[in-house]
């Protein structure tokens, strides 16, 4: 007995437009408003989408590259989907995504210096995305420092110690499943610009660091629209929020609102940085505890924080925020990751 194949329904699903809206072909295409994205996600998020839908909704955004508007409005459905937390324990919203293979992750003793003097530091990030990289949370664990298990774990971290680290899968288990689609389609998504401007707590700085300059500007807009006063992002160390301090490092942001841009000048004379064959993690432990001198490390340490200290308005100019971040570097207690 033979069987007919069940009749598709004729009602388009209705996350079908979103597609349509971008795949219609060089000349009716168009980007997503901002109330568009946040409505896509949120159903995304929801889980109301079917699996042949979403793949193709995230690569045509990939073909095309995202928007700010877009990103804003992906931010603002993924904040949305969140339960309320504190907003006065984190004065930086540090993201970590890229991992890190040529040097040594400089950026956590800058991220733990800042927390030290007084600033709270939440970051977030992924790990284990893309194969040979070292990711913040196995960092972090390697030097004796347990990353967050929730949202309320993190919270009691910021209060008591002015750090703590939580994994997207904690934040966001849709937002972490699709991260790991870069295994199976070969490319990144918009879910890992998106993910860097969660800012689950509110902080009123917002620090990016990313790997393509062209994503800078739409880092801004993005940050614009979504009315975060202080922001910047720079082409960090393999797309992290770490300065390269032989390099001139260009800077795209906001400052009390309005949109900036700047350069700040290299810090030592070498623009070329052999790439770090050995990875040794206890070497970031020497430096902190100050038994050995690393010139290239302590630069990315300082620079960074000199980005995080102008960005947060503690520093009127570039030469201060230097000095300033020098001042957190040799005030930090060499005993201690974390603040007591």
């Amino acid at each position: 007995m033979s069987t007919r194949p069940t009749a598709m329904p004729h009602t388009p699903h209705p996350f079908a437009r979103f597609v349509a809206i971008l795949g219609r072909g060089r000349h009716l295409s168009r980007p997503l408003t901002i109330e568009e994205a946040e409505e896509a996600m949120a159903m995304i998020l929801r889980g109301e989408v079917l699996p042949e839908q979403l793949g193709a909704f995230l690569m045509l955004l990939r073909v095309k590259e995202e928007s700010g508007a877009e990103i804003a409005g992906f931010v603002k459905a993924v904040r949305q989907s969140l339960h309320a937390l504190p907003h006065n324990l984190a004065q930086v919203d540090w993201s970590s995504y890229a991992g890190k293979k040529r040097q040594l992750p400089w950026f956590l003793l800058a991220a733990l210096c800042l927390a030290q003097n007084g600033h709270g530091v939440f970051m977030h990030g992924f790990d284990g995305h893309t194969a040979g990289r070292l990711y913040t949370g196995e960092v972090l664990r390697a030097m004796g420092l347990a990353p967050a298990k929730n949202f309320d774990e993190a919270a009691a971290q910021l209060a008591r110690q002015k750090f703590a680290y939580l994994d997207l899968v904690h934040i966001s288990p849709p937002l972490a499943r699709m991260m790991g689609f870069k295994r199976i389609l070969g490319l990144r998504s918009p879910v890992h610009t998106l993910s860097r401007m969660i800012n689950p707590f509110a902080a009123p700085c917002l620090l990016q660091g990313i790997f393509h300059p062209n994503y800078m500007a739409t880092h801004r807009d993005a940050a614009l629209l979504l009315g975060e006063r202080n922001m910047a992002v720079f082409r960090g160390e393999g797309g992290e929020i770490e300065r390269r301090p032989g390099k001139p490092c260009e800077t795209l942001g906001t400052r009390n609102g309005e949109a900036f841009d700047e350069r700040w000048p290299p810090l030592i004379e070498e623009p070329r940085q052999l790439p770090d064959e050995a990875m040794d993690l206890s070497r970031l432990l020497a430096v902190w505890r100050g038994e050995v001198r690393d010139v290239y490390g302590e630069a990315a340490v300082t620079g960074t924080l000199a980005i995080a200290l102008r960005t947060m308005g503690l520093a009127p100019d570039q030469p201060s925020a230097q000095a300033g971040a020098q001042e957190f570097w040799d005030a930090r207690d060499p005993q201690n990751l974390i603040a007591a």
